[in-house]
C-alpha cells in the first residue's frame, strides 16, 4: 500500500504546483487587452485576407514523409553501431523494416505526394 501512497503524493504535489503556478501567473501578468493583440499576423507582417483559408493537403504530407525519414535514421544509428555484436537475426529484421520504408516511399511517390507545386 505504501508504494501507491508514494505515487498518489508524487502526483498530488506535481498537480500542486501546476496549479500554484498558474494562480501565481495569472495574478502577477499585466492585463491590458485591446484590439491590436487580436490581430492574426505571420512573421511580423499584417495578414492579408482571413485566417481562415484552406491549405493543400500536399504540404502537410511532405512534412509526415519527412518526418518518417527522421525517424528511420534515428533507428538507422544505434543499429548501425551495435552491428557486429547483433548477428543476423537483427540484420533481416532491418532488412525487413527498410523495405517497408521504402514501398512507402514509392507508394507515395507514385501518388504524387513528392512533387512540390
Amino acid at each position: 500500500m505504501s508504494n501507491y501512497l508514494a505515487v498518489l503524493i508524487f502526483l498530488g504535489v506535481g498537480t500542486a504546483i501546476v496549479l500554484i503556478t498558474f494562480a501565481i501567473s495569472k495574478f502577477l501578468r499585466p492585463h491590458n487587452p485591446y484590439a491590436e493583440k487580436t490581430i492574426n499576423y505571420e512573421c511580423a507582417e499584417t495578414a492579408i485576407g482571413t485566417s481562415w483559408i484552406q491549405f493543400n493537403a500536399r504540404f502537410y504530407i511532405f512534412a509526415l514523409i519527412f518526418v518518417i525519414f527522421d525517424v528511420e535514421a534515428i533507428f538507422l544509428f544505434p543499429w548501425a553501431v551495435a552491428f557486429g555484436q547483433l548477428g543476423l537475426y537483427a540484420f533481416i529484421e532491418m532488412v525487413i523494416f527498410i523495405l517497408i520504408l521504402f514501398f512507402g516511399y514509392f507508394y507515395a511517390w507514385k501518388k504524387g505526394a513528392m512533387q512540390w507545386v
